[in-house]
C-alpha cells in the first residue's frame, strides 16, 4: 500500500538522544541515536522504499517526563516542540508534529499545547507516561485532580493525546527482581501504559470530558484482551468513579496503533474490539523497522477497505491531515 501514514514516530534532540539507548554497545542500539536525529536523509528514504508517505513525529522516551525540576521540563519541552517546529516547516510534505509537553505542571502543559497547537500548528500531543516531580523516585499520573483543567483544555482543542510507554522507576521493580529482560519495552512499557490507561477510564475523566481522543501503541498495550474480564470482576465491587464500563470508555474514546507490534492476530483482535475506524498504522521508528512493518501491513490477511483506512484514513481524520 502506497501512501501510509505512520503516527508514532519518534526523532531527538541533543539534550534527549542518548537516553535511549540502552545497551550503547550493542549494535542495535548503538544506531539508534543516529536515526532519532537524522530526520531527512535516511528516513526519508526508508520511508520512501515501504510506501510511507507521511510520519508523525514525536520526542523519544522518556523525554520531557523524566525532568523532576518543573522549570527545566517547561524550558526542554518548548526548545523541543520549537525544533521540531523547524523539521515541519522544512519538510511539511512529509512530516507532520506532537507536541512535547511539561506535564510536570498542568497550567505550563496546557499552555504549551495551546501554543502548539495554534502557533506550530501541531496536531496533538504525546507524552511519554507518567512525570517524576520534584524528585527522581516520584511518579505523577494524569487522573488527578489537578490535571482537570488540563484536559479540559485537550478536549476544547480537539486534538488527539497520545499516551506513550516510558520506563518504570527502578524503586518499582520488585516484580521484575533476577529478570531484567522484562523492563522497558519487551513487558513493562505495556503494563506501565495500560496501568495509566485504565486510571483515566476508571477516574470519570471521560464523564467530565466525553469528546476526549486518546491514542496509546502496540495495539491497545494488552488492554483490548482483557476488557471483558476486567468489566467482569469491576461489576462486583464497589466504588468505581466512573459512569460507564471500560468498554465504553475504551471503545469510545481510544485509538490504538501498531506501533512495535506487527502480529496479524493481533490486529484483527483489535479491529474486532474497537473497529477498524479507530486503529492506525504505526512503525515505532528507530525502534522498529520501516520495511518490517510495511512488509508485514501491506500483507495482513484483513479487508482492503480496513487497510485503507487503518493505512492512512484514519490518521488524516484524527490528526487533521491534509
Amino acid at each position: 500500500m502506497q501512501g501510509k501514514i505512520a503516527v508514532e514516530e519518534h526523532f531527538a534532540t541533543g539534550a534527549t538522544a542518548s537516553k535511549s539507548v540502552r545497551f550503547p554497545q550493542d549494535p542495535y542500539w548503538s544506531g539508534i541515536e543516529g536515526k532519532l536525529v537524522d530526520l531527512f536523509d535516511r528516513r526519508l528514504a526508508e520511508m520512501d522504499a515501504s510506501g510511507i508517505g507521511c510520519a508523525v513525529l514525536s520526542l523519544n522516551a522518556n523525554g520531557i517526563q523524566e525532568i523532576p525540576e518543573i522549570a527545566k521540563a517547561v524550558e526542554l519541552a518548548r526548545e523541543a516542540n520549537n525544533a521540531l517546529a523547524a523539521v515541519v516547516a522544512k519538510r511539511g510534505d512529509r512530516f507532520a508534529a506532537l507536541a512535547a509537553l511539561p506535564m510536570q505542571d498542568a497550567q505550563a502543559a496546557a499552555a504549551e499545547l495551546e501554543r502548539c497547537v495554534r502557533d506550530l500548528k501541531f496536531k496533538g500531543a504525546l507524552v511519554n507516561g507518567f512525570s517524576q516531580v520534584g524528585s527522581a523516585d516520584s511518579a505523577v499520573y494524569y487522573d488527578l485532580p489537578q490535571y482537570r483543567p488540563f484536559w479540559a483544555e485537550v478536549e476544547r482543542l480537539g486534538v488527539p493525546f497520545y499516551l506513550h510507554p516510558r520506563y518504570s522507576l527502578p524503586s518499582r521493580r520488585q516484580r521484575y527482581e533476577g529478570h531484567p529482560w522484562l523492563i522497558g519495552s519487551p513487558w513493562d512499557f505495556a503494563e506501565e501504559t495500560a496501568i495509566h490507561s485504565l486510571r483515566l477510564m476508571g477516574c470519570g475523566l471521560f464523564d467530565d470530558y466525553p469528546k476526549l481522543k486518546i491514542v496509546i501503541g502496540h495495539l491497545g498495550e494488552r488492554i483490548p484482551f482483557d476488557l471483558w474480564r476486567l468489566d467482569h470482576r469491576l461489576s462486583k465491587l464497589p466504588g468505581r468513579p466512573a459512569k460507564r464500563t471500560m468498554a465504553e470508555y475504551f471503545r469510545n474514546n481510544f485509538y490504538i496503533t501498531t506501533s512495535g507490534n506487527f502480529c496479524t492476530q493481533s490486529l484483527i483482535h483489535a479491529i474486532l474490539t474497537v473497529g477498524a475506524d479507530r486503529v492506525l498504522f504505526a512503525v515505532d521508528y528507530p525502534f522498529e523497522d520501516h520495511a518490517q512493518a510495511a512488509t508485514w501491513f501491506d500483507a495482513a490477511e484483513i479487508a482492503e477497505h480496513d487497510r485503507i483506512k487503518i493505512g492512512r484514513d484514519n490518521a488524516r481524520a484524527l490528526f487533521g491531515l491534509d
